[in-house]
């Protein structure tokens, strides 16, 4: 950030010596001084998004009723936070910028920046710290070689007589066996060569405790929930593109007031906070009403219910842009206020998918992947933007032709944006459909006491 704003400090016009044939200076400098910023923004702001959830997670003592409640809260407010801070700078940073200063605006953000880090420094002796005893991805790969140089023996018609070590060897929390994905099993087979190197397991290559085979199991459980997890992102991620084209083409005046098209990101990130408000004080109150059962609905039916929130975001903004056409065909406009509600039931789809998904990916994840298991949940929203743009490449490719501009045009009044925005909604379902297939086998972890 210090060399964002250093940029912004930089000449960028052009400088022309008034000798003929002289070269011309483009500002060639405050560019890359701005490009090498961004791109240390982009490793610094992935560092932390991976490590600070997990991080500030492991502050609570799963052994602790209060604990576990409050950590449940946490995952909903470091949502809100990361929500919360494109509210300030598309708002008061932007503002600042476009009439003040662009440095002066990242300067805030740089002195935002430090007295951030310098608060994590001043109460790091309050934090409980977990020190990294090694790469989890090791273990992984020993389990797959174990299980593979074992291809040809017989797994125990009794999975107790699987290697496992005792607590009092390693004080790493047990997982309970599970009976899928078998050949993986194979890694934990004592032959008789193991009998002498059992005491060595921790780093063979020959045999793998049963809590290293099922870390693995663990993550092959997660990848289909985590690739419809994609689906959901690539929805999401109209927010910042069709939605502000169909925006665009409406009347944006609310009260007198002309709202910009792209502010309505703003109005969702309100949502997600009413969203989370509603589900702790309204909709689990009602549940736990209605059925008579203590708690609140599971991760998985969580997420469940933010991908059918999606798919009737989509739906609705097929609903709007319909009526658009129609009130565009007999020359009038409608207001951008009839966008609000596909933003609404976007923001739900957001709370229940994205903060349900980090909790899930948190308390599944092998005690040596939690970062990891985070960081792949938040990498869904960058992979369903770059599906985003496969989309639309696809959907160009089929609806465009000489004569037409296709369904996505520059001119929405040519175009048929309804159109994209029903088959959204369709593949949202569809991802629903195959979501709840695999949420319904999933088999949870089980920690041995």
């Amino acid at each position: 950030m210090m060399l964002v704003t250093f940029s912004a400090f930089l000449p960028t016009a052009a400088l022309c010596s008034a000798a003929v044939g002289a070269s011309c200076g483009t500002g060639a400098a405050a560019q890359t001084v701005a490009f090498i910023g961004l791109y240390l923004v982009a490793v610094g702001s992935g560092g932390v998004r991976s490590s600070l959830l997990p991080f500030g997670a492991e502050q609570f003592d799963d052994d602790n009723a209060a604990d576990r409640e409050s950590k449940a809260s946490f995952f909903s407010w470091f949502y809100l936070c990361v929500d919360f801070g494109p509210i300030v700078s598309g708002v008061f940073l932007v503002w600042i910028q476009q009439n003040v200063s662009w440095g002066l605006g990242f300067g805030i953000a740089t002195a935002c920046i430090a007295l951030a880090f310098a608060a994590f420094v001043l109460a790091t002796p309050m934090y409980k710290r977990r020190m990294p005893t090694g790469t989890p991805l090791k273990s992984l790969c020993q389990v797959v070689v174990a299980a593979f140089r074992k291809v040809g023996m017989k797994l125990p018609a009794d999975a107790e007589l699987l290697y496992e070590v005792s607590d009092k060897v390693d004080s790493q929390p047990k997982i309970a066996h599970t009976s899928e994905f078998t050949f993986l099993d194979k890694a934990a087979v004592i032959s008789e060569s193991d009998l002498e190197e059992r005491q060595e397991a921790a780093s063979s290559w020959k045999l793998c405790t049963v809590t290293q085979v099922e870390e693995l199991k663990i993550l092959m459980r997660l990848l289909p929930i985590w690739a419809t997890s994609i689906i959901v992102s690539a929805a999401y991620s109209q927010m910042n593109t069709t939605f502000i084209q169909q925006g665009s083409a409406m009347d944006k005046n609310i009260f007198s007031v002309s709202i910009p098209a792209a502010s309505l990101g703003s109005f969702e990130v309100l949502c997600v906070l009413t969203w989370v408000l509603l589900y702790s004080k309204v909709i689990v109150p009602a549940l736990r009403g209605f059925s008579g059962v203590a708690g609140e609905p599971s991760q998985l039916q969580r997420m469940g219910s933010g991908r059918l929130l999606m798919a009737l975001a989509m739906a609705i903004a097929a609903l709007v842009e319909m009526k658009r056409l129609h009130a565009a065909a007999s020359g009038e406009a409608i207001n951008i206020s009839w966008q609000l509600p596909q933003y609404f039931f976007l923001a739900g789809a957001e709370v229940f998918c994205y903060i349900a998904q980090l909790e899930f990916f948190f308390a599944e994840a092998p005690d040596t992947m939690k970062s990891t298991c985070t960081s792949l949940a938040l990498l869904t929203i960058a992979l369903g933007s770059y599906m985003s743009s496969l989309i639309y490449a696809i959907v160009e490719a089929f609806t465009a032709t000489a004569g037409s501009p296709g369904w996505i045009s520059d001119d929405l009044n040519r175009g048929h944006l309804d159109y994209f925005f029903w088959m959204m909604a369709a593949m949202c379902t569809l991802n629903f459909v195959v979501y709840s297939a695999f949420a319904k086998n999933y088999k949870l972890k089980t920690v041995l006491s």
